[in-house]
Formats: C-alpha cells, structure tokens, sequence
C-alpha cells in the first residue's frame, strides 16, 4: 500500500513540475540590472557577429536541436521587420555545440536559448526554448519606442 501512494506522489509531482516547466518555456523573463551593475553586466561573445546599435537578439543554438533552424528563420525575420537599415536591430545566431564555455557562462539549459540585449549589450530578457515570436514583437515594439517624459 505505502508503494502505492510513493508512485502516486511521484506521478503527481512529476506532472506538477511538467506543468511548471511548460508554463514557463518559450517566456519572457526580463531581467532587472542597477546602474552599477550595467556596466558589468555587458555581454560579449568572441566571435560572434557585431550586435546591434539598438537591440540584439542572441539565439544559442545547437547542431541537434530540431527547432532551432524555424526559431533562427522567425527571428531574423523580426530583427529585419524592426531595422531601420542601419544595423539599428541584428539577429545573432551562436552554435554552442562546440563551444560548452559559451554554455556554461550564460548558463543555457536548453536549446535554443535566446538573449534580448539592449544598444550597450546588457541583457534586457531571457528566453528558454522557443520563442513566442509575438511577444518577442512586443518586447522590440517596447525597447524602441521613445521614453514617455
């Protein structure tokens, strides 16, 4: 009987933590940075392509994901769809396959992983697995429009 009510448990806490999990992928998380810290906290990716002067969309990617080719296409799209023609929004693209370093600095649990980085290369937000390209939309549409004085 005790066996009985251990699985019992471990089904419901297995489909609490799913739910959890589910819930929180393809997310925004925006992260909040002091002006002390912005300083620190400017993200460089040895060779990687230039970031954006406005906003740069980091996707960390692997060879054996299976959605990141889509999630590359959406957001190179969107990052075209806000440019102005001056390199003002850029989608960067970064193949952790090889380099588990990159991995292991910001600390990417799954794949794809993208990055919403500001003009200075401070990370505005996190999103793990893939995106909800409408709110990444939403997301750009809030980062480029003019600060309300």
């Amino acid at each position: 009987m005790e066996t009985a009510f251990l699985l019992i448990g471990l089904v419901v806490l297995s489909t609490v933590l799913g739910l959890v999990w589910r819930a929180r992928t393809g997310r925004i998380q925006r992260t909040r940075t002091t002006a002390a810290a912005h300083e620190a906290k400017r993200i460089t990716i040895p060779g990687a392509a230039p970031f954006g002067s406005r906003v740069t969309l980091v996707q960390f990617s692997t060879e054996a994901c299976a959605i990141c080719p889509t999630v590359r296409t959406q957001l190179s799209a969107l990052a075209d769809e806000f440019d102005d023609g001056t390199g003002s929004v850029v989608h960067v693209d970064v193949d952790v396959t090889s380099r588990p370093e990159i991995a292991n600095q910001f600390n990417l649990l799954q794949s794809p992983t993208t990055f919403i980085l500001d003009g200075n290369g401070v990370l505005q937000a996190r999103i793990g697995g893939a995106p909800k390209i409408n709110d990444v939309r939403a997301e750009l549409h809030r980062m480029l429009s003019p600060a309300l004085v």
